[in-house]
């Protein structure tokens, strides 16, 4: 796959990619330099990123990630071995990406050579780690404020730009994803809606989502964002009947939202997604988790 990419204007010296798929927004130091926000993903982007970077005389001399998922930080070792730049990413996740075997501890349902297979090329070292009490971040001069909202990944953040432009990366999906979303990602969904919530707090000039749209005023989107989020629990929910299995379970959900799972590495995505769905749900009280003859089942 090879997606046609241009280069947006978002204000001052931030812009951003857009693939066709997601916005990577940057910030120019000058006119040749450049620091990435998010690097896009390797098997779909490379091509078209690189290409457009090229086209436009523009090199990479920096990577702020906000979070280490396979099309945000996919092309962090290829950019780094083709410009020498510098990375920067939040801490948790810099240590998952320093190893196969890291990266293992969060893709826990994956078998390490799967990992290898897919994932593999997102093992690559990490220059700034950063702390989870960290309000800002350097690079090549250049200083970003930081909001953290973990959730949708163990410590994603959102960055502001000196232009007063906020990424905020996957912390939100904007209305056009919403549409044909089916079950959304989140690690962690509790704290993935209570950072939505933090997002109230930003008052910047401009925003961008990574899966895909510029704002002006995100305060609507927050709200639709919440709600669509609930509702898909809700409907995990309304699907259990009685005690089941979580692969009972799956089953009802791939057929009910009508995904389509091609692999195992699919399927083993779609576990992921569902999981954080139900320990929401468990958190929330609404669900139990018991034991019958020796099998874990959920139960409404």
């Amino acid at each position: 796959m090879h997606c046609s990419v241009e280069i947006i204007k978002i204000k001052g010296h931030t812009f951003c990619i857009d693939t066709g798929m997601t916005y990577i927004p940057f910030y120019k130091i000058n006119d040749e330099e450049i620091i990435m926000l998010d690097t896009g993903w390797a098997a779909g982007e490379q091509k078209g990123i690189t290409e457009s970077l090229q086209k436009n005389a523009l090199k990479v001399v920096g990577i702020i990630n906000s979070h280490a998922h396979i099309d945000h930080s996919g092309n962090n070792s290829y950019f780094r071995e083709k410009y020498g730049c510098q990375i920067a990413m939040p801490a948790c996740e810099a240590m998952i990406c320093s190893s196969s075997i890291n990266l293992k501890l969060y893709y826990n349902t994956f078998a390490l050579t799967e990992i290898e297979e897919h994932l593999g090329h997102m093992v690559c070292p990490v220059d700034f780690p950063i702390a989870d009490n960290q309000t800002s971040v350097e690079m090549c001069g250049v200083e970003f404020k930081i909001m953290h909202t973990p959730g949708h990944s163990l410590g994603h953040i959102c960055l502001i730009t000196p232009d007063d432009v906020a990424y905020v990366g996957d912390a939100l999906i904007s209305h056009d994803v919403m549409r044909g979303a089916k079950m959304p990602y989140a690690s962690i969904l509790t704290k993935d809606l209570e950072s939505k919530e933090k997002l109230y707090e930003l008052r910047c000039s401009r925003y961008v989502i990574a899966h895909k749209g510029i704002y002006d005023d995100i305060n609507e989107l927050i709200t639709d964002n919440i709600n669509f989020y609930q509702l898909r629990a809700e409907k995990i929910y309304d699907l259990i009947e009685k005690e089941m299995t979580l692969q009972e379970l799956m089953q009802k959900v791939i057929k009910s939202f009508n995904i389509h799972v091609a692999d195992m590495y699919k399927y083993n995505l779609i576990e992921r997604m569902l999981r954080s769905y139900l320990e929401y749900l468990d958190e929330k009280n609404r669900i139990k988790l018991i034991l019958v003859d020796g099998f874990l089942k959920y139960t409404n």
